[in-house]
């Protein structure tokens, strides 16, 4: 590729037959059928690990109708956390298909799709530019075609389409491939507006289902000083509006990551992971990512929280990336098509991938969902410059083999006790690979052999609060009650602000009768966490066994506020009010629970003697 100057635009393009409509649309359906056909097993993965908080125990997608509600997702550090958009597409799913997992999954697919699809007319426009080298320019069609075809079966994407809650990477994804394809088609459109205003509402919605939209603005430019005016000056001025706009986008993102400081305690700065540390990790997760890129095996789903701490240990990944990064830089002023390259695969990778720490994820597969593109389109590039015409049979073996790992792959995720014994098997180390295979058994109703799995995760992690409660459930569910008790309280004191550990303290003492206990441990989880209802209705029930009635009915009033009334709940109430010499207002609740289960004894006989006590009464 020879030398272009980036001071001044590049010279005009030749004449050239415009792609046909049918080839066109030939390449668009190949793509497509690429990805239906590598995707075809993965329909009915389960819920896993993020998914189960960022769905399917999400309380704000369950109305859509409620768009205010379903516009401010959770703020505890889940998946959807600051991600409006990417939490009203959940929302979506739930509306039209319950919790069905394969609406979700299709709705994954299809996103990816588009993406594809989109990054085919990006790349076919952009080999169509006076930059490109004129053997590119005449091969634009099939060599866009080849690079989306690569990219839509690749099985680094997988994680990105398969695991549900990494929709984020897919959505924010093709919302960036979206910005950059607006502005492309807006550089020689007659309705130029028309493509600029549809890529500043790509990149708005971009703000705001991922913080890596953040590069988006600067990539646009970028690509225009490139490709178009030939300096960065020219395009300010030329488009100085545009920019603006783009520019603009970014206060919504300051604005929702305000709102949601360190997601949870989960990204940011001074969770237990310095940004040394945390970019020195990257030096080797980075490096593993271009490996994976070239040879996609073994793929992981959960690497761990593994953190490097010497930079001896990751001193030739390290040289390697700064290489890498100063190639970028005078590839952009020698030879600007590949230097914009290297700059898209950074500047993706960059807001979760350099010095600023994701605590409980310091390494992951989805994102290089879109960084992936630009490799895939450099070896495409590169090798029909260097083969020609052997690039081809190359390319259709590479589609065979990226589509046989990704159906491959996707087998993983058809159950989660699959998933999690590929990650353990992978994954020896990783304490959290352990935890969620142990949490699979215990799920598939075999309790005994999830206690070994789950003690590993704690000798690997013995912080591990989630292990212990869970290793607890375990114990309780085969009635070591007490050995159940210790893990409950080694989590509460492990993670002060879980209330669930104190509610389940109070059940098992309950069950053993030590009511005051009970009520104590119900009390702490209400503290923790006040609209648990549950954990109310059982302190309501410990309080009655306290003889502290009047406390009882107060709280059973409560819960029947929070939650549509079972019968039991009235009786209970009705119970507690009639112990508090509140017949009247006991018969009530007595009835109510008659309406709702009209052949409920308990709440028959106390109804009668709610009653008796009414006729006793003085003036009656």
């Amino acid at each position: 590729m020879g030398r272009v100057s980036a001071s001044a635009p590049p010279p005009a393009a030749p004449d050239h037959a415009p792609d046909s409509r049918a080839r066109v649309w030939l390449a668009a359906g190949l793509i497509a059928l690429a990805g239906l056909v590598a995707y075809a097993h993965s329909f009915h993965g389960p819920f896993i690990l993020d998914d189960l908080p960022a769905i399917a125990e999400n309380p704000t997608i369950r109305d859509l109708p409620a768009w205010r509600q379903v516009l401010s997702p959770p703020t505890n550090g889940e998946t959807v956390t600051g991600r409006p958009l990417l939490n009203l597409s959940f929302a979506l799913n739930v509306a039209l298909g319950g919790h069905d997992v394969r609406g979700f999954h299709a709705l994954n697919l299809a996103l990816h799709l588009a993406a594809g699809l989109v990054l085919f007319g990006l790349v076919r426009r952009t080999l169509r530019r006076p930059l490109a080298p004129p053997a590119l320019r005449a091969h634009a069609l099939p060599l866009a075609a080849a690079v989306a075809v690569l990219w839509t079966v690749h099985p680094l994407a997988t994680e990105s389409v398969t695991y549900i809650a990494q929709r984020a990477e897919s959505l924010v994804g093709l919302f960036y491939l979206l910005t950059l394809y607006g502005f492309i088609r807006s550089v020689d459109s007659p309705a130029a507006a028309a493509w600029r205003i549809a890529s500043v509402a790509a990149c708005l919605l971009g703000m705001a289902t991922k913080e890596v939209m953040v590069t988006a603005p600067l990539l646009v430019l970028l690509y225009d000083r490139t490709f178009v005016a030939g300096s960065f000056a020219t395009a300010l001025r030329s488009r100085r509006g545009y920019y603006a706009s783009l520019a603009a986008t970014w206060v919504l993102l300051g604005w929702l990551a305000l709102r949601t400081g360190t997601r949870g305690g989960t990204a940011g700065f001074g969770l237990g992971v310095t940004p040394w540390n945390y970019a020195l990790t990257q030096c080797d997760a980075i490096v593993r990512y271009v490996v994976l890129a070239a040879w996609p095996h073994p793929l992981v789903i959960d690497y761990g929280l593994d953190v490097v701490k010497s930079s001896f240990a990751v001193w030739p990944q390290g040289l390697a990336l700064l290489v890498a990064l100063a190639a970028t830089i005078v590839a952009l002023r020698r030879w600007p098509a590949a230097g914009f390259l290297g700059a898209w695969f950074f500047a993706l990778l960059a807001p979760s991938s350099s010095f600023i720490p994701v605590a409980t994820q310091t390494m992951a597969e989805h994102r290089m969902y879109l960084p992936v593109a630009a490799l895939v389109t450099g070896a495409v590039a590169l090798g029909f410059l260097l083969f020609r015409r052997r690039l081809w049979w190359t390319a259709a073996l590479c589609l065979l083999i990226g589509g046989t790992l990704t159906a491959r792959r996707n087998l993983d995720y058809r159950s989660r006790l699959g998933i999690w014994s590929d990650t353990r098997a992978k994954r020896p180390l990783n304490p959290r690979a352990h935890q969620e295979y142990a949490l699979a058994l215990f799920h598939a109703g075999r309790v005994a052999e999830s206690l070994p799995p789950f003690a590993e995760a704690i000798r690997l992690f013995p912080g591990y609060a989630a292990a212990h409660h869970n290793l607890a459930s375990s114990l309780l569910a085969l009635g070591r009650l007490d050995d159940a008790a210790q893990h409950y309280a080694r989590a509460a004191r492990l993670k002060p602000t879980l209330p669930e550990p104190h509610d389940m303290l109070g059940n098992i003492r309950a069950q053993q009768g030590r009511w005051p206990e009970a009520a104590g441990h119900y009390a702490d989880a209400l503290r923790l966490r006040p609209q648990l209802t549950e954990a109310r209705i059982h302190l309501a029930n410990a309080l009655v066994f306290t003889d502290r009635p009047a406390e009882a009915a107060a709280h059973y009033a409560l819960a029947l506020r929070e939650v549509p009334g079972t019968a039991e709940l009235h009786n209970n109430h009705g119970v507690a009010l009639l112990r508090s010499d509140r017949p009247a207002e006991a018969a009530q609740q007595f009835s109510a629970a008659l309406r709702l289960d009209p052949q409920n004894r308990d709440a028959a006989s106390n109804l009668a003697l709610a009653r008796s006590r009414l006729g006793a009464q003085p003036g009656r």
